[in-house]
């Protein structure tokens, strides 16, 4: 599979914009500031694919990207970030909500940050996806910024905190090098076979 084949397909601000073209959807999801856009860039290899906002928060719908012409990446709303509206995290849950209950999810990307400890949002993200029935690659980003001895010590933190058993996928990530960028894709193409 082609990655660097990607294009912009649309952004679904509420179901009816939902695509239901029975091609695999890989949901990407994460902390607003966690990089989720970055690593959807670096993982296609384009700069400003993905948009990058200034300030966290600001993928407000749900946006597909069609890679290979073989499956969607499905970058979903950032969460957590206080300085949004009460209303507009509303609505961006109740968004979430319904692309999950949608059944549309064939395999889920919960990106993390390499050096912090998962919060109740990245729990909730990850109990959404095993509620969905749906395996879901954990991605460590930002290891770069992350000391090399402090990494192991971190990533079994985040195992434990998100419940994660030994077989289930994590990957080591830095979005800002594309350091195991391949490691990443050959865990996606292994999914997705599996499916």
């Amino acid at each position: 599979m082609d990655f660097r084949k990607a294009e912009f397909i649309r952004s679904a601000v509420d179901p009816s914009g939902f695509i239901r073209d029975g091609l695999p959807q890989v949901a990407f999801a994460g902390r607003s500031n966690v990089g989720k856009s970055s690593v959807i860039n670096s993982i296609v290899q384009r700069k400003n694919f993905a948009r990058v906002g200034s300030s966290p928060g600001k993928t407000t719908q749900i946006n597909y990207f069609l890679i290979d012409r073989s499956f969607y990446i499905v970058d979903l709303p950032g969460y957590g970030y206080a300085a949004v509206s009460k209303a507009e995290r509303d609505r961006w849950g109740r968004l979430m909500e319904d692309y999950f209950a949608s059944g549309l999810i064939t395999l889920g990307v919960q990106i993390v940050d390499a050096r912090h400890r998962p919060t109740a949002d990245d729990i909730t993200m990850m109990n959404w996806f095993k509620a969905s029935r749906v395996t879901a690659i954990v991605v460590v980003n930002k290891t770069d910024k992350c000391k090399k001895s402090e990494l192991p010590g971190n990533i079994a933190r985040i195992r434990e905190t998100l419940d994660l058993g030994e077989d289930d996928p994590l990957v080591y990530y830095s979005a800002e090098t594309g350091s195991e960028r391949e490691a990443l894709l050959i865990a996606l193409d292994r999914e997705l076979g599996n499916l």
